[in-house]
């Protein structure tokens, strides 16, 4: 559930920033309304002796690509970025000093045994903690199953902190797909006005093929944009598996240690 309202927060964040966007843009284009009303997207793209602003590039490449498959790949951007932003807030709270971790539980074994020791780590954020809790909850039952028991429940956090990186995979795949879905549409639609115009002419090969394309063009930026967050999800979640793979083994050890001094 936590999980849930934390993307519905991002989203959220998202939608406020792009309305501030379009307000501030609104704003400063309000005196130059009527000469830019006057103006097409061709000649925004094609120049009118005046500097074309970025968003207005941007709408007007927008529009020609077509409303409907560029509306799809801007959603397919929005989305991703929302979980792929959930997924790295998610990593960066796992994050855990395993090393001050563990000499809090070796201190806590000394003072007050095991129970003192789960405390210790049901007050400590992320998923080291809770893998070590899982293991001190079955030290009754040998060090042995202690040992599975952290090796089992490392294997769920990996599958949690690798949560919604099939979607975001999804949309990477998905963006560049109806951007070449757009483009054989729009390739379609210029040999049709070539079919009815009655002759090849340059000018309607160039538009209807520069639209075409402009819907591939934007499939294969959202897909970099999102294969670079991917990418750091996956460097970040690599990491954390070391550390955790590496402070359940040294707990381990301080529990192999803890049982000689019982003895």
């Amino acid at each position: 559930m936590k999980k849930f309202f934390m993307f519905l927060a991002v989203i959220g964040v998202m939608a406020v920033s792009a309305s501030i966007a379009s307000a501030q843009d609104g704003a400063a284009s309000a005196p130059a309304t009527e000469q830019v009303g006057q103006m097409s997207g061709a000649d925004l793209l094609k120049g009118s002796g005046e500097e074309v602003p970025l968003h207005q590039q941007i709408k007007s490449y927008f529009i020609q690509g077509g409303a409907g498959f560029m509306s799809l790949i801007i959603l397919c951007l929005i989305f991703g970025l929302a979980l792929a932003i959930e997924r790295i807030i998610y990593l960066s709270l796992s994050k855990t000093n395993t090393k001050k971790l563990l000499a809090e539980i070796e201190k806590a074994l000394d003072e007050g045994g095991i129970e003192k020791a789960k405390e210790v780590c049901r007050n400590t954020r992320g998923p080291v903690a809770s893998i070590f809790y899982q293991g001190l909850l079955r030290y009754d039952q040998g060090i042995d199953t202690v040992e599975k028991t952290v090796v089992s429940y490392g294997s769920v956090q990996m599958s949690l902190m690798e949560n919604n990186l099939s979607w975001i995979a999804l949309f990477i795949a998905v963006a560049p797909s109806l951007g070449f879905l757009g483009t054989v549409i729009g390739m379609v639609q210029a040999f049709d006005a070539i079919e009815k115009a009655g002759d090849i002419s340059p000018n309607i090969v160039a538009g209807g093929m520069k639209v075409a394309l402009i819907t591939t063009i934007a499939g294969l930026i959202v897909a970099m944009i999102l294969q670079v967050f991917y990418n750091y999800i996956l460097s970040k979640i690599d990491s954390l598996t070391i550390d955790m793979e590496d402070a359940s083994i040294s707990l381990v050890d301080t529990l192999v240690k803890y049982e000689k001094k019982q003895k």
